[in-house]
Order: C-alpha cells, then structure tokens, then sequence
C-alpha cells in the first residue's frame, strides 16, 4: 500500500512476457530501476555497453537486442538496466527519487555508451539527465511521431526503437565495432527490410519477432533482478 501517491496502471493491448516472479517485481518497482542479470553480460566487471530501457515495446526490443549481441558478440560486455520509475534519473536535488551521482555512475558507468529505448519523446531522457556526467554518452531511441495503423513491430521499427536498430546502435557506438561488425551491422539492416516486406505482404509481423521469447533462463524465474 502507499500514500500521497497516484498510481497509474496503463495496460498496453498486446501480450507480453512476464519477467520477473511476484518478489522480483515487488523490488525492482521499488528500487525504480535495476539492472536484470539474467539478460546481462558483464558478470560484475565494467561493461562495454549499456541498454537502458522504459516501457513494455522498448523493455521486450532491449531484451531481444541484447539476446541478439550474446548470440553473435559473446565476448561483448552488455548490461541491461530497467527502469520504471523515471524520477530515478534525476539528482536528489530535483526530485525526492532522484540517484546520488555515485550510484547513477555505478548503474550506467561515467563513461561508456548508453543505449536507451523509450517508449515516449527521447528528450524527456535527456531532459532528466542532463545533470549526469555521462548525459553526452547516452542515447536515446524513442517516439518520433511516426506511424499509422499498421503492426506492433513495424511500428516499433517506423521509430527506430526495434531489436535490430538498437544492435546496430551498439555496433555504431562502441569503440572498435563499427570496423569489426559491419557483416553483423548489415545483417540487421536487411533483417529491418525483411520484417517489413512480411508486414506489407500478409499483414502481421513476421513469425520470428511475434512469438519471440527469452533464449535462456532467467525472466520471471531469476532472483535479484
């Protein structure tokens, strides 16, 4: 229960995966943002990269983005942080949420690339942190005021907020890849052309993205996310 609080449930009208057990969640909603480790790949060292996201479409595209660079950058060092409560993001002087620099430091490093996939307008994550050390090594993927009526990827792909954008963000943004992984970072601009030639064609969303789930173990059953 809480007090001097609204709380606003906004229930999106496609499936989606659950990802945490009843305990799990009850702690990431409290904590606000927490990285999942059982989508990461740094295993406690500093990361090569991090995905940040907000929102049920960016939350499921991180997920698969980051399935995506473990099946083909297993030696990359990616961490997944989630974030539900974006006042999180600011500095305690701005708001009674707010993250200490120390621990925003610790979370998305000073440093190294952040890719965030948000479900509304980019500059109200920049807005948030712009106080950050890191603020110029994060971006953002968000709603571009793009789309019609048409599929949950494909509109997910008109704002550039899908799976294979954000791998090639990765690619264009950590320091080494753009010259090593332009087979990978061509494979994901074909794959886009794919999924949208199928949605043009039969008027859904190819197989292969609407019934993705998590590869491995982890969502909605691993402690600690």
């Amino acid at each position: 229960r809480s007090r001097d609080y609204v709380n606003v449930v906004v229930a999106g009208k496609q499936p989606i995966l659950d990802l945490f057990t009843m305990d799990d969640a009850v702690a990431h909603c409290t904590r606000g943002l927490g990285i999942l480790p059982w989508a990461s790949t740094d295993d406690g060292t500093e990361p090569d990269v991090v995905l940040a996201c907000a929102g049920d479409v960016p939350t499921m595209e991180t997920l698969a983005a980051a399935a995506i660079l473990r099946e083909h950058l297993p030696e990359l060092k990616v961490r997944v942080i989630n974030v539900v409560d974006l006042m999180r993001l600011q500095p305690p002087s701005k708001h009674p949420h707010g993250m200490p620099d120390a621990e925003f430091d610790a979370l998305f490093t000073p440093d190294k690339p952040v890719i965030f996939d948000f479900h509304g307008y980019p500059s109200l994550i920049h807005q948030l942190t712009y106080r950050r050390r890191n603020h110029a090594d994060i971006h953002v993927r968000g709603y571009q005021e793009e789309g019609t009526t048409t599929t949950p990827f494909d509109m997910a792909m008109l704002n550039d907020i899908d799976r294979y954008h954000l791998v090639m963000d990765v690619i264009d943004r950590v320091p080494g890849l753009g010259a090593t992984q332009a087979h990978l970072r061509q494979r994901m601009s074909d794959a886009r052309l794919r999924a949208r030639a199928y949605t043009r064609e039969h008027g859904e969303d190819v197989p292969e993205i609407s019934s993705w789930t998590w590869p491995g173990a982890g969502a909605g059953a691993e402690s600690g996310a």
